[in-house]
């Protein structure tokens, strides 16, 4: 196994057993908020790339090898957001969320996973014509103001934000030290990957190789005839960083979950739950790739870059979590996310 980045997917294997153990996630913090108007979870959230971005913006302004997420902000982002949400609610799990999940042996979450392969897949081949409409481009703060201004400016943008969802609520101690350590890894998959911690590329790679060995290509699609997507598509499937950073999520989670004894292969799932579950997460895989990634890779990601797109992401996924609520709930009861996928039922523990 020459070239897998073994210092890359240890860190991952650290981040998914973590996940497991603090039960951390954001899909349940959406919904709190949402439907009870509980912000204590979504409010600790911004806590995650407030830790990082100290650590990503600076190293990747100064030192070579190291890049950061930066994306436009238009139409694309804000549909591909929204599409986001919705399949997010419908599946009980986001992008990190479908990982820990399939670790820890939910069938919800290993119907979805597929799903979200294919969905991504759809979605990049929809992307050269999405980033067509209409935007405002990249807006860079650290180019703007400079690295200690554009580090300022998000620090105090991320500030904002919690204060607005919160509206006078307190997060829990033990939500913002989750928060905070999430970050940390953040940090950590960044300093040994070279570029912010990213969930659905990988994915979409994912589907694109399983499409390609059945013998479709996909070299003639504009996503795919990008150099750097074509180097990937046609070399070692855990070459790019998000491929293997998923990997080691998955193997993370599992040990954590059968070393702890919550592994949940036995726990049933219904018909209902199956359509879901596929429905989730082809629309996660779509929406992910017009947005330029989810809660990890467009949020935590874009704003510990330092890049406007990730603090409009967040908040252009919310009335697509409201629709997928409503469709959850639509002949039955209100929706829960998986316990499987990381849920808590405590606002503590940011439920997944």
């Amino acid at each position: 196994m020459a070239g897998v980045p073994w210092a890359l997917l240890a860190a991952a294997v650290l981040t998914g057993a973590v996940f497991v153990r603090l039960g951390y996630g954001f899909t349940g913090g959406f919904r709190a908020f949402l439907e009870e108007g509980d912000a204590r979870a979504l409010g600790a959230a911004f806590i995650v790339p407030a830790v990082a971005a100290p650590v990503i913006i600076p190293v990747a302004s100064l030192a070579e090898g190291y890049s950061r997420f930066l994306a436009p902000v238009g139409v694309s982002l804000l549909l591909g957001a929204a599409i986001f949400g919705v399949g997010m609610q419908l599946a009980g799990g986001c992008g990190s969320g479908t990982l820990v999940g399939v670790g820890r042996g939910s069938r919800r979450m290993l119907v979805a996973l597929p799903f979200f392969c294919l969905g991504g897949l759809l979605g990049s081949l929809a992307l050269p014509a999405a980033l067509a409409w209409p935007g405002i481009g990249v807006v860079d703060l650290a180019e703007r103001l400079g690295i200690w201004g554009g580090l300022a400016a998000t620090e105090l943008l991320l500030l904002a934000g919690a204060a607005l969802v919160l509206r006078g609520q307190r997060p829990s101690a033990r939500g913002l030290w989750a928060g905070a350590v999430v970050g940390l890894l953040a940090a950590l998959l960044f300093l040994v990957g070279g570029q912010p911690w990213g969930v659905t590329l990988g994915l979409t790679l994912w589907g694109a190789k399983a499409v390609q060995a059945m013998g479709i290509g996909l070299h003639g699609f504009a996503f795919w005839s990008d150099p750097g997507m074509a180097e990937a598509l046609a070399g070692p499937w855990l070459d790019l960083p998000a491929s293997a950073t998923d990997l080691g999520i998955i193997l993370g989670a599992l040990l954590a979950a059968a070393a702890g004894g919550r592994l949940g292969l036995s726990t049933p799932i219904g018909g209902r739950a199956v359509l879901e579950a596929a429905a989730g997460g082809l629309l996660m895989g779509i929406g992910a790739r017009l947005s330029f990634g989810c809660n990890i890779g467009a949020f935590v990601g874009g704003a510990s870059s330092g890049s406007l797109h990730g603090f409009v992401w967040v908040l252009a996924v919310l009335p697509g979590c409201k629709l997928g609520i409503l469709l959850r709930q639509a002949g039955r009861g209100p929706a829960r996310a998986s316990p499987a996928a990381g849920s808590a039922a405590a606002p503590a523990r940011v439920p997944e």
